[in-house]
């Protein structure tokens, strides 16, 4: 046992039924969740940035270390240093020889490129950054944890929570992101994992017509065998 203090904790109880509905409805609404690279410049409030956020700190995390940081930026000129930024690394990426033709292939149908417009468009860009270790409250380094399987947990409950309030995002990976380190600041303990794109998508925005993948090919149970009647057990 541990001395550390807990607390009761209960979950609000539903019949079977009312379960798979919940479950149903839920799993509808995020499959109506897509990628957006067509945003308006239209206007966010900044307090839906900030519930997005604390969804999203809701998320279990190695030792509850919590490791991220997540940076909201709405001010025009540092998201046209972070598009530069952006561009540039992703120009290496698709003409420069940092992509491998196999990946290029898979990249394809999505239609992408290196420019990046729409990261001066939206009203806001949150990047998301690892936090490696801290300093505790005694000025010691404290490590911090399966930090990448945390900071991801988190990611996708920022998403999930920005599409509860009808807004659209991209999980924006330039690779390397040193640049944003460059241009937000943040210590050396801390390396950029996401950046998110933030707003409305436009009257006029299209998606891939891709197709996700069923529940029999993304998963396996292995569950036990019934019981055998009572007349031949």
């Amino acid at each position: 046992m541990t001395d550390f203090p807990h607390v009761p904790f209960r979950l609000e109880g539903f019949d079977a039924p009312d379960r798979l509905d919940r479950g149903a409805q839920f799993r509808d609404w995020l499959d109506r969740r897509r990628s957006v690279r067509f945003f308006t410049d239209e206007p966010v409030d900044r307090g839906c940035i900030e519930l997005a956020i604390e969804a999203a700190s809701t998320a279990p995390s190695g030792a509850h270390m919590q490791p991220w940081t997540f940076v909201a930026i709405s001010d025009p000129a540092i998201k046209r240093q972070i598009r530069i930024g952006a561009e540039q690394e992703e120009r290496e990426f698709y003409e420069g020889g940092r992509a491998t033709d196999e990946w290029l292939k898979a990249l394809a149908p999505i239609g992408t490129d290196w420019e990046k417009p729409f990261l001066e468009t939206v009203p806001w860009i949150v990047v998301v950054f690892e936090q490696l270790n801290s300093t505790g409250d005694d000025g010691e380094r404290v490590r911090h944890y399966y930090t990448k399987e945390s900071v991801g947990i988190a990611c996708g409950l920022f998403i999930a929570a920005l599409h509860e309030m009808g807004l659209a995002t991209l999980t924006h990976t330039p690779s390397p992101m040193g640049f944003l380190r460059e241009i937000l600041g943040g210590p050396t303990s801390e390396r950029p994992f996401i950046m998110f794109p933030v707003g409305r998508p436009t009257p006029d925005c299209t998606v891939p017509d891709l197709k996700r993948r069923s529940l029999e090919e993304v998963s396996l149970f292995l569950e036990a065998a019934p019981a055998p009647p009572e007349d031949e057990a």
